[in-house]
């Protein structure tokens, strides 16, 4: 990767730390609000505070992007040292982070904002194709518009075990809609245009629901890019983390497949046992 380029996600990429030290990507978080104490996602605070939070109140935690102040002192750190920037957002409909960052780079012509329609490693997925092609020689610029383009391509979806979280916090569309079948459900949320909502519904137990779902994904795209693939928890559990890994790996469709634990933002909104497959469609 270029020297000159530096590439910066919010925290809601849910990257992890090895992908952190070996791509170089500066990660900025998200404030998380526990009441009226406040956090910074991944740094001082973890998934496990929010559930005993959520288990001692009743409450579910917030969170918030930072103001544009604070992006434009982030950006000008590394572009007081000659560096072009490529920074990622969670998609404009969950926060503010996008329009906030737009704010701080006012003025700042070698800071590109790419707003990802998207959330969790759905972001991700861009991260690392743009830093792919930073290491094939292309410009910050080039860059940008080549990933803008893969977005509406971008397939992100979970299997919730438990819909507690999104129906307190009215984040997706068609939640309310399940009614009185709202604890029996196991239902598929999908990203689409940069909002949430409801896709297949499953039944019984999360661990065999979770390698039906991924049949299910893989089959309804046949076409992807074979790149890589992003399976993205929240369980503590491994066992169905490594059966939904040992699942993908033998399709054969994916040259590297990856594993990331869902960050403090994903988590507020999905709650435990959440697990998702995430990939770009070709």
């Amino acid at each position: 990767m270029s020297d000159k380029i530096k590439i910066i996600a919010d925290s809601t990429c849910d990257i992890s730390p090895a992908l952190v030290e070996k791509y170089g990507i500066e990660i900025h978080p998200f404030v998380v609000n526990l009441g009226e104490n406040s956090f910074k996602d991944g740094v001082d605070i973890t998934t496990v505070d929010i559930l005993n939070y959520y288990r001692t109140t009743g409450q579910l935690s917030k969170t918030a992007a930072a103001p544009p102040e604070e992006y434009t002192e982030l950006f000008q750190k590394w572009t007081d040292e000659g560096y072009d920037i490529l920074f990622f957002t969670i998609s404009d409909d969950f926060s503010s982070a996008y329009s906030n960052a737009c704010l701080g780079a006012e003025g700042m012509n070698n800071v590109h904002i790419v707003e990802s329609a998207n959330l969790s490693t759905g972001i991700l997925l861009l991260v690392l194709a743009a830093a792919d092609l930073i290491e094939s020689g292309m410009s910050a610029a080039e860059t940008a518009e080549q990933v803008k383009a893969l977005v509406p391509k971008v397939r992100t979806s979970f299997v919730i075990d438990t819909l507690e979280f999104l129906w307190k916090g009215g984040r997706c569309s068609g939640v309310a809609a399940l009614g009185a079948n709202l604890l029996k459900l196991k239902p598929c949320i999908e990203v689409v245009d940069g909002k949430m909502g409801v896709g297949k519904k499953y039944r019984g137990n999360i661990d065999k629901v979770v390698p039906q779902y991924i049949q299910d994904r893989l089959e309804s795209t046949p076409h992807v890019v074979r790149r890589r693939v992003f399976i993205t928890h929240t369980f503590e559990d491994r066992k169905p983390v490594e059966a939904a890994l040992k699942q993908v790996r033998k399709t054969g469709m994916f040259e590297e497949v990856l594993e990331t634990q869902a960050g403090c933002t994903v988590y507020s909104h999905c709650g435990p046992n959440t697990l998702g497959i995430l990939y770009i469609e070709a």
